[in-house]
């Protein structure tokens, strides 16, 4: 199967520094902020279909523009990428949900795809009126994927369980195609609510042999329920034409970070209920010291941000080397992103992408339009 891979639309705002925050904690940057407008989500979105990525992510959260309103915005500027629109079901009625989804499909001519986030930070959730706890959303997620899933399948649906409740809910015309559920979270809960209910388990960059055992756990679970989702990974990326020069290129992003800035954020998202946000604080534990926790892996960004704090840094050969490494250990998809998203859309997909293509693990989804010529890489030799 030929690798996908994602880009990302930062409706909290771009910078040349990272744009931090988010999940709990408030959005922070050390440099100017590139405003969210849809002009300029829409350049970045072209760019990312004219460079051969399929879709691109859109979180949600306080912190950010509404997903569903911006990729509707911004769908109009493009013609074949899809959008993956991240949201909470606990925020929306199953019913709804599916139409809002069937119409999505009907107005971008089939470009939808969903990431259900079912939310580790109590606070913000009770800020929007949800007041379950951990357990009881994960739970409620299940109850809403099964409403949804058999809206989709033109069913007439009667449901009474712990947390939802409909009757005669039905779709005057459903979603064609039947988007694809991207769904991720480190829990047992959240484990098997992917192994029942979705098509890609996403999982944050962490080290590839956590990253194995976060598969092997959702492989066992799907297998006994006749299922074989895919499996995907977030990750940001530095890339450029040489080893130091992407490097350098991630020290001045981590000598942008303001002591005081990493110490609030960190303070935040260790109050965080997420396993996997858990799993990202324990990669750096708060220092900015001994951040590569594996070749080419760099936990920096997760001083300050609060979702996916690694990213792959390299040279392009690198970078792929890695991709490859995790390809080895079942990850199909990948969700990427880089400050600015812009520029380091260029550097990944001029020169990451059209080496995976050489090697046979990736085709432009435009096959007219053919892999861009990859960059020629300057190797130095060591300085004898």
């Amino acid at each position: 199967m030929p690798l996908t891979f994602h880009w990302f639309l930062p409706t909290s705002g771009d910078s040349r520094h990272v744009v931090g925050g988010g999940h709990g904690t408030a959005v922070t940057t050390a440099g100017g902020v590139r405003a969210p407008s849809v002009p300029y989500l829409g350049q970045i979105a072209r760019a990312a279909e004219h460079l051969g990525f399929t879709g691109a992510l859109t979180p949600t959260g306080a912190w950010c523009e509404d997903a569903w309103l911006t990729t509707a915005m911004v769908s109009q500027h493009t013609e074949r990428l899809k959008f993956l629109v991240a949201f909470r079901p606990g925020f929306l009625s199953p019913t709804l949900a599916a139409q809002m989804a069937a119409t999505y499909q009907r107005q971008t001519g089939g470009r939808l795809l969903l990431n259900v986030v079912t939310g580790g930070e109590s606070a913000e959730q009770r800020a929007y009126g949800d007041f379950l706890d951990k357990d009881a959303r994960y739970a409620r997620t299940g109850e809403f994927l099964t409403i949804v899933r058999r809206l989709w399948q033109g069913d007439t649906v009667d449901h009474t369980g712990d947390h939802l409740r409909v009757e005669r809910a039905r779709l005057t015309r459903g979603p064609d195609p039947v988007p694809e559920v991207y769904f991720g979270g480190s829990s047992p809960l959240a484990l098997e609510i992917a192994a029942r209910q979705v098509d890609v388990y996403l999982t944050w960059g962490e080290p590839p042999a956590q990253v194995a055992e976060k598969i092997a756990a959702v492989r066992a679970r799907a297998a006994a329920h006749g299922r074989t989702p895919r499996f995907g990974i977030r990750l940001h990326v530095i890339t450029r034409d040489t080893t130091e020069a992407a490097w350098s290129e991630a020290a001045r992003l981590l000598d942008g970070f303001d002591p005081d800035t990493v110490r609030a954020v960190q303070e935040g998202l260790g109050r965080s209920e997420s396993e996997g946000q858990r799993r990202m604080l324990d990669l750096h534990g708060g220092r900015r010291d001994n951040l590569e926790i594996h070749p080419n892996l760099w936990a920096g960004i997760g001083l300050v941000r609060g979702g996916a704090g690694t990213a792959l840094v390299g040279s392009h050969t690198e970078v792929a080397e890695r991709i490859e490494e995790y390809h080895r250990l079942g990850i199909d998809e990948f969700v990427l992103s880089g400050y600015p998203h812009l520029e380091e859309a260029y550097w990944f997909g001029e020169g990451v992408l059209p080496l995976l293509a050489r090697r046979g693990l990736w085709h432009h989804p435009d096959a007219a339009a053919g892999p861009a010529p990859a960059r020629a890489e300057i190797r130095f030799a060591p300085a004898s």
